[in-house]
């Protein structure tokens, strides 16, 4: 009888596991896909910059793309108001299938809007309406993944397979970069960046991806927690007033918001997003080894969400994340002045190795737009003898007197013919580090990430476990969506602007590290809130 009893435990135990994993991998496929879709405008937001915008717009166009960049993460929380009152209302199933479907038909739509150069400001309009439509579904899809996970983890273990929601963020990000590479790199440079170029390709296989995860997800069972709710009557006629009427849950909303989530969010951006943008726009450093950088560090840094999570399960979830976000406060700024040393020229004057520097024959077009203006371009290779490669390439601008309409050589214009020249000729820098420099850039992408999977990976069990499972979608989703989705989402649009200001005619290029104080100043507010009202103790029961 007794090994009957245990044989029946076992294979209960069994198909318990088995369960949670298809939740965790049929939540996870979704998630991971939405972010995917999210972050592929983020990934080609310079391309995607001059495709929409004027072209002579120049950093007002950059701006203006991490603006709408931005409204896509600042719409968000009203989408968790929506979704997260439909998923305590009609459950969490079909409010994350239907999140799924608006954003993989917004991320399909964004690349088939013709550019600037064929609709005019229509281009832009169209752009952000469907951005905002992703920050819209994006806002309900995460509260319910996590919800749903949370709902069918065991007790003690909830930490440990919520985290496995948590990596799909960074997933969607390690996708989203390898397809736009791999895209790039059999394009190349021109065809890629075209107006109807490879850089819509990543759009256009998200409908692929989202299809996949439909079918998936259509396979999904009820949360067996909003199940028995249900069918006792026991659902929240209104959540949104439960959520945020009531003082004693508002205040645990708040207290999510501003003691972990607000915190969490920039340490989430600014490691991943604004890490990417700085060394690609301030360090200058070549397209498709920057986004290498970031992948390989991305793919070292997962396994510790993981990590964290199951961690969390054994210590608590507040010191995990305090000290993440404590670590950030402290490093952020020597970690970015590392980047700046690693890529500057400066640096670099007694390793270059005159054997392998060239210079290109000088090229001179004329202005498809303009047949008296023409383009004089000629390309500079620097090596270093660590197997660093600085290319620059250099413009002058010259407006001739008389018509001029033909492709030439430099030894065939007459000065005289030159009626002015521009000022100041436009360089284009992209610079390919050597091995050590390469891995060092590397290291230190990984260690802020592991920063973000310590703030990160305990933070869905942490929000489940704060609010009552009849109002858990609703109140869980509003207070994460501000404080990754205001708070977070604006990293790379405030750094940049930050940035921007700090310019005057004495240092025109302004202080480069300017940007990082907005997230070391929020991580560090939440950091001392977090400490001072955050309780660690973990609750066993959420089916209160």
């Amino acid at each position: 009888m007794n090994t009957h009893l245990q044989t029946n435990y076992k294979m209960s135990q069994e198909k318990k596991q088995n369960n949670i994993a298809f939740v965790i991998g049929a939540s996870s496929v979704g998630t991971l896909i939405e972010w995917y879709d999210f972050y592929i405008f983020g990934m080609l937001a310079t391309i995607i910059s001059k495709q929409f915008f004027p072209a002579n717009a120049g950093t007002a166009a950059l701006l203006s793309t991490l603006a709408i960049f931005a409204a896509g993460f600042i719409v968000r929380p009203f989408g968790a108001l929506v979704f997260g009152r439909l998923g305590d209302l009609i459950g969490r199933k079909h409010t994350f299938l239907l999140t799924l479907i608006l954003m993989g038909g917004s991320t399909f739509a964004i690349g088939l809007v013709p550019g600037y150069a064929t609709i005019g400001w229509a281009a832009p309009i169209l752009v952000l309406i469907l951005r905002l439509l992703q920050g819209l579904a994006l806002g309900g899809e995460y509260g319910g993944a996590a919800t749903y996970v949370a709902e069918h983890a065991p007790a003690g273990q909830r930490g440990f397979w919520t985290s496995w929601i948590q990596t799909t963020a960074t997933l969607g990000l390690f996708l989203a970069l390898g397809i736009i590479i791999l895209i790039r790199s059999n394009q190349g440079v021109e065809k890629f960046s075209a107006e109807w170029g490879g850089w819509r390709y990543p759009f256009w296989i998200s409908i692929l991806l989202v299809g996949v995860s439909i079918l998936i997800r259509m396979r999904m069972s009820e949360s067996p927690m909003f199940t028995k709710l249900k069918s006792e009557g026991k659902t929240s006629t209104n959540p949104l007033k439960e959520s945020f009427g009531q003082k004693r849950n508002f205040k645990m909303v708040l207290l999510a918001l501003f003691g972990a989530v607000m915190g969490q969010g920039v340490v989430w951006y600014t490691g991943q997003f604004y890490a990417q943008s700085f060394i690609e726009t301030v360090c200058k450093i070549e397209f498709i080894q920057s986004r290498n950088i970031m992948l390989v560090a991305i793919l070292m840094a997962t396994p510790c969400f993981v990590l964290f999570g199951w961690l969390s399960d054994k210590v608590g979830r507040k010191w995990i994340m305090l000290f993440g976000m404590l670590a950030a406060v402290f490093t952020y700024r020597p970690i970015y002045q590392q980047f700046l040393t690693i890529s500057s020229v400066q640096n670099r004057a007694d390793k270059i190795d005159l054997t392998k520097t060239v210079a290109s024959a000088v090229k001179v077009k004329t202005d498809e737009k303009d047949a008296n203006k023409i383009f004089v371009t000629q390309n500079f290779d620097t090596a270093y003898t660590d197997g660093a490669v600085f290319k620059y390439t250099k413009t002058d601008t010259l407006v001739l007197g008389a018509t001029y309409n033909a492709l030439v050589s430099i030894d065939s214009l007459n000065p005289s013919l030159i009626v002015s020249k521009s000022a100041k000729p436009n360089v284009v820098i992209e610079k390919i580090l050597g091995n050590s420099d390469y891995w060092s850039m590397i290291w230190l992408v990984f260690i802020q990430i592991v920063y973000v999977t310590m703030v990160y990976g305990p933070i869905a069990a942490f929000l489940v476990e704060m609010f009552p499972t009849k109002i858990r979608y609703t109140s869980m989703s509003l207070p994460y969506h501000i404080g990754n989705g205001v708070f977070g989402g604006l990293v790379p649009f405030l750094g940049t602007l930050i940035v921007e200001f700090t310019k005057t005619a004495e240092n025109p290029k302004g202080d480069s590290l300017a940007g990082l104080w907005y997230p070391i100043g929020v991580a560090a507010v939440c950091f001392i809130i977090g400490l001072i009202y955050l309780n660690n103790k973990m609750d066993k029961n959420v089916m209160d």
